[in-house]
C-alpha cells in the first residue's frame, strides 16, 4: 500500500486544513448529534427563516384524508405509501431496509414499471400498478398489496482473517389488488435518501458535471423537467432522474403521499383502479404553491454538518488510501457551486460532498434491470459521502446502496462492481490496519 500511495502522489498523513472541516462551505454546521441532517444552516438569509419553519412543519406533519379538520394538510391519497416525508426519511436521514419478510418496508418502496419508455423518454408505468407499489389506500381504496424482502446471503473473508455478511434481496409481492404483476414487470426495491444539502448540489455547474464525465468515465442522465417542458440534466434520485429539488418534491408527495401539487396536479391512479379515481376528487392541488415553495426552502436551508477528527494521523492514511485505491474518482472530495436560480448564498461555496452526481455501471451485482431514461439497469448515481459517519447517530438503523442491503461502509464497497470493481477490489487487497484506516476515514465524514 505504501508503493500505491506514493504512486498516487499522495502524503500517508498529508497536515489537515481548516477548509476541509467546511463539507457545505458557508452551509456546514458543527452539529454531530441526533439534528446533525435538521440544523439551518447559518448561511441562510434570515429573510427566508419563516419559511424554513414553515417547510419543516410540511416535511414533518402527517397527512390527512378528507375530511379533516385541518384543511393545510388533508388530502393524503387515495393510494400511498407513509404519511409524510419523515416517515421515510427519519431526522432526515436516510431509509433502511426491513430485517426479513415480517417486518413492513418503513423508509422504502418498490418503483415499478415495463419495458418501453413514457412519452419523455422516462420509466413506462405499470399498466395495473403504475411506477411505484403504493402499500395503502384510504377508506374505499385498496391498498395496491404488499412488497416483501428475503436476505440471501453470502460469506467474504479478507486479508487477515475478517469475515463479511454480503446480503441480496429477494422480493416477493402478495395480496395484490389489481391482478399479477406479470412476467415482464420491472422492479426495484429503493431506500430513502439522506436529504440534506440538496441546495449546493443543485448550485453545482453544469459544465462541471459534463467535465468530470470526460475525465472519469461517468455518464449524466438527461431526464424531463415538467416545469420547463424540456429535457435537462438529471442530478437526484438514486439514478439521477430528477432534475430539481422542486421536481424531486413534487414527485415525492405524489408518488409517496398522494398528495397533488401546481407542478402534478392529477392523481396517480392507473387505468384499473377504479376506486382511486373516485376519490380522487377536488380541489386539487393539495399542496399549495406556498407550502411547496416553503418545503423547497428547508431542504435548500438545510446544513451539512462537518467533519469530524481530521486531524488525526488514521483518519489523514485511510483519506490517501480512499484516493489511491481509485474511490475518488467517482466520490469527488471537492466541487464548487455556481450561481442557484433564486437563493444566491449557494453559489461560490467550496463544498466536499464525495460524488460526481454522474452515472457508473455498477456490475450485475447491483443491478435492477430497469431503465430509468438514460441510465441502463446496471447504471447508479454515485452517492453523497458528507455525513455517512453520523448516519448511524441521527437514526436507529442505516441502510446503504440504493436497497438498503449493506449495513456499513464495508459491505457497500464490497458490492461494487462494474467500473467500480478495480476500486472495490484495491480494498480487498488491503491490510487490516489499512482497512481500518479507510473506514475510519468514512466515519469522519
Amino acid at each position: 500500500m505504501r508503493r500505491l500511495l506514493l504512486a498516487a502522489g499522495l502524503s500517508l498523513a498529508a497536515p489537515a486544513t481548516a477548509d476541509e472541516a467546511l463539507s457545505g462551505g458557508a452551509f456546514t454546521v458543527f452539529e454531530s448529534g441526533r439534528a446533525a441532517f435538521s440544523t439551518m444552516a447559518p448561511a441562510l438569509p434570515e429573510a427566508l427563516h419563516r419559511d424554513f419553519a414553515h417547510g419543516r412543519t410540511v416535511f414533518n406533519r402527517p397527512w390527512l384524508a378528507a375530511p379533516s379538520l385541518d384543511e393545510r394538510f388533508t388530502g393524503l391519497g387515495p393510494l400511498f405509501n407513509r404519511l409524510s416525508c419523515v416517515a421515510c426519511h427519519p431526522r432526515n436521514s436516510g431509509g433502511f431496509a426491513p430485517e426479513g419478510p415480517d417486518e413492513p418496508m418503513r423508509t422504502m418502496l418498490v418503483r415499478l414499471s415495463v419495458p418501453g419508455a413514457d412519452p419523455h423518454g422516462g420509466p413506462k408505468p405499470h399498466p395495473a400498478y403504475g411506477d411505484q407499489l403504493n402499500e395503502e389506500g384510504v377508506p374505499g381504496v385498496p391498498g395496491e398489496g404488499r412488497a416483501m424482502i428475503r436476505w440471501r446471503e453470502r460469506r467474504e473473508t479478507l486479508p487477515g482473517g475478517e469475515v463479511v455478511r454480503l446480503r441480496r434481496p429477494e422480493l416477493r409481492f402478495v395480496r395484490l389488488a389489481y391482478g399479477p404483476l406479470g412476467a415482464d414487470a420491472l422492479t426495484s426495491p429503493r431506500i430513502a435518501p439522506p436529504v440534506h444539502g440538496l441546495g449546493l448540489l443543485a448550485a453545482i455547474p453544469e459544465t462541471d458535471i459534463l467535465a468530470i464525465a470526460a475525465e472519469n468515465g461517468g455518464r449524466p442522465n438527461r431526464v424531463w423537467d415538467a416545469g420547463h417542458g424540456k429535457t435537462v440534466l438529471g442530478r437526484f434520485g438514486w439514478k439521477a432522474n430528477q432534475p430539481s429539488v422542486h421536481q424531486q418534491l413534487a414527485g415525492a408527495m405524489l408518488g409517496d403521499i398522494g398528495i397533488t401539487s401546481p407542478l402534478f396536479s392529477g392523481q396517480n391512479c392507473a387505468p384499473a383502479q377504479e376506486a382511486c379515481r373516485r376519490a380522487a376528487a377536488p380541489p386539487q392541488p393539495e399542496l399549495t404553491a406556498g407550502q411547496l415553495l416553503a418545503l423547497e426552502t428547508y431542504h435548500l436551508g438545510l446544513g451539512v454538518p462537518a467533519r469530524r477528527g481530521i486531524d488525526d494521523p488514521s483518519v489523514r492514511r485511510g483519506e490517501a488510501i480512499f484516493a489511491a485505491a481509485g474511490c475518488a474518482a467517482c466520490h469527488r472530495p471537492v466541487l464548487t457551486t455556481g450561481p442557484h436560480p433564486w437563493l444566491a448564498e449557494l453559489g461560490g461555496q467550496t463544498i466536499h460532498p464525495y460524488t460526481d452526481l454522474l452515472l457508473h455501471d455498477m456490475g450485475e451485482g447491483l443491478a435492477d434491470g430497469r431503465p430509468d431514461f438514460l441510465a441502463s439497469g446496471r447504471e447508479w448515481r454515485t452517492p453523497p459521502l458528507w455525513g455517512l459517519g453520523l448516519r448511524p447517530v441521527v437514526a436507529e438503523r442505516v441502510g446503504l446502496l440504493h436497497d438498503g442491503r449493506a449495513r456499513n461502509a464495508l459491505e457497500a464497497i464490497l458490492w461494487h462492481g462494474g467500473q467500480a470493481k478495480a476500486a472495490a477490489d484495491a480494498v480487498r487487497r488491503l491490510t487490516p490496519d489499512d482497512r481500518r484506516a479507510l473506514l475510519r476515514f468514512l466515519d469522519s465524514l
